[in-house]
């Protein structure tokens, strides 16, 4: 079972260019004789204990299979764009035999302008907010007399009466200016409309930005608007916003100024004030802590003032749990919201709350954050006070979680943590088959120096590969990397070793110290006497003997 699972890490992990050490342009010759300096080295009838030699079959294997792969053109081609999958039987399904190796190059270079767009568009730091209203008091308040006449009336009639859509990119310009593009569309009962906006913001200094905000829609027309944001001490900021809409009713100026103070560690107070069409003076208080948050807002203004008060506890668990309660009064009325938000994936968060309000009803307002993305679905129940809304908001959304916990959520993590389980067995092999890799180099090392020393040559005296942390401990630092003299030596021929721009980690006797991580290797090595050193990117080539690597002697 070992063995078996050892082989299919190994398979599976290595990169057929990296494995034979050449370029991914390599030619038919070059790989020749790559392929047959590497048999040479790990032929199995040059050991006789078994386990080294069980070993050296197994890597003389699969230096073997890499080359009957990049050597035919076809199989190349297929690998370049699908992988070791792509050779499977499968795999030539999704590619016509009868496609040229010209025509599969194309579909790779197609393949790789496409990542390279994705890359771009995480770069553009997409955002965006889908809204759906449900208009479900039929369940509710039923007029029973008017659906008797009707038929089907039996039914309650629930249906969709508003949606919002709005997304927004940004577009770095400079290392200081920045636009964003954003839009959006609303439509409520039959009626709707959308607009777009376009802001171009600046970093003026360490301190503050300003930007500069240009819009169009088709309800209240054409909008210019002007935002500055300044730090006036390390603990207080201000910031500052004006507008101008051409509306068909003529120009409607706006203003809005809002100060901001941290009053300790986790107490901020704001200060806001607003003129235009919904003039206020509003101040609030917001408390933030590892366990709890608090807010406390009281707003003077026309045409609504209110009072609200909310609070929100933290549970210290891995899914991030938080249970919320809020109440808010005003000359609207009184609403009184308590709901619980909690982490169901690892870039997905989802909460449910409710809402009852007087004269508002009941709605129920259900909420999914993934990623950037937002989905909102509020469920108004009812426009009347009723116990029975109140349950079924309640425990509705509570039954309805657990049954998808259970069946759903809990199959999949489990599935995760048996995969990243898999993973660490495949890991501790790979580790094991690396000890016995290094072993097998032994022998071709030691003659390797040997020839070496004879005429004053290439000699790896260290070698190390991984994330190297030059802030920290000797020890935490060894901890991330790998020492890999030994099959670095190795590849030496001809007082050179010549490493391709593809990972290190596919090279014999390596493997990944710092997954997800950047990584680097560093050589300290003697040639013609005099010593060398030099630090290389993981995926950036690499030749030496080299001039410029040499350490100069301290006079």
């Amino acid at each position: 079972m070992a063995a078996s699972l050892d082989d299919d890490f190994e398979f599976n992990s290595q990169d057929y260019y990296s494995l034979l050490n050449v370029r991914k342009e390599a030619t038919s010759e070059e790989l020749k004789a790559s392929y047959r300096r590497l048999c040479m080295l790990y032929h199995p009838d040059k050991h006789r204990d078994p386990e080294l030699k069980r070993q050296a079959e197994q890597l003389f294997n699969q230096v073997h299979q890499a080359y009957e792969v990049l050597s035919d053109d076809h199989s190349r081609a297929i690998y370049d764009i699908f992988g070791k999958k792509g050779l499977e039987v499968e795999g030539w399904e999704v590619v016509e035999r009868k496609r040229t190796p010209a025509e599969i190059r194309e579909e790779y270079e197609r393949l790789q302008r496409e990542r390279e767009e994705r890359r771009l568009q995480q770069r553009t730091n997409p955002k965006g907010t889908i809204s759906v209203g449900v208009d479900a008091t039929d369940l509710f308040d039923r007029y029973d007399e008017d659906f008797e006449e009707m038929p089907g009336g039996g039914f309650p009639h629930i249906e969709i009466n508003k949606m919002h859509i709005s997304q927004s990119i940004e577009a770095p310009l400079t290392n200081s200016d920045t636009a964003v593009l954003s839009g959006s569309l609303s439509t409520h009962n039959g009626n709707g409309g959308g607009n777009i906006n376009v802001t171009v913001r600046r970093v003026t200094s360490a301190k503050g930005w300003g930007e500069v905000e240009f819009g169009a829609g088709d309800i209240l027309g054409p909008l210019i608007g002007l935002k500055l944001f300044r730090n006036l001490t390390p603990r207080c900021f201000m910031t500052a916003q004006c507008g101008l809409q051409f509306s068909p009713r003529g120009l409607r100026p706006s203003c809005s100024l809002m100060t901001a103070r941290h009053l300790d560690q986790n107490t901020m107070g704001y200060l806001q004030w607003r003129w235009g069409p919904n003039s206020a003076m509003t101040t609030s208080l917001v408390r933030d802590t590892k366990s709890s948050h608090f807010t406390l807002a009281l707003q003077l203004g026309v045409p609504h003032s209110y009072l609200m008060m909310s609070y929100q506890y933290k549970f210290q668990d891995e899914d991030q749990t938080k249970v919320k309660g809020s109440v808010k009064t005003g000359w609207f009325g009184t609403v009184v919201e308590y709901g619980a938000e909690r982490k169901i994936s690892r870039h997905s968060i989802l909460s449910a709350t409710v809402s009852i309000g007087v004269p508002q009803g009941v709605t129920l307002k259900i909420k999914l954050a993934r990623a950037s993305q937002t989905y909102l679905f509020p469920i108004h129940l009812t426009d009347q006070l009723l116990p029975s809304a109140v349950f079924y908001a309640t425990a509705g959304p509570l039954l309805v979680y657990m049954a998808i916990h259970r069946l759903v959520i809990i199959p999949y993590t489990q599935a995760q943590k048996e995969q990243s389980v898999h993973l660490s067995i495949s890991i501790s092999l790979c580790l094991s088959s690396r000890k016995f890799l290094v072993l097998l180099m032994q022998e071709s090392v030691r003659r390797i120096i040997e020839a070496e020393e004879s005429k004053m040559g290439l000699i790896i005296l260290n070698a190390w590969y991984g994330k190297f942390v030059s802030d920290t401990s000797q020890k935490q630092e060894k901890a991330k990397v790998i020492d890999v003299t030994v099959p670095l030596q190795c590849l030496v021929k001809d007082s050179k070793l010549i490493l391709t721009e593809a990972s290190k980690t596919g090279l014999p006797g390596f493997y990944d110290p710092c997954v997800g991580e950047e990584k680097s290797l560093k050589l300290l090595y003697q040639f013609r006497g005099v010593m060398h050193q030099v630090i290389s990117a993981d995926t950036e080539p690499l030749r030496i003997p080299k001039q410029s690597h040499r350490i100069e002697s301290e006079s």
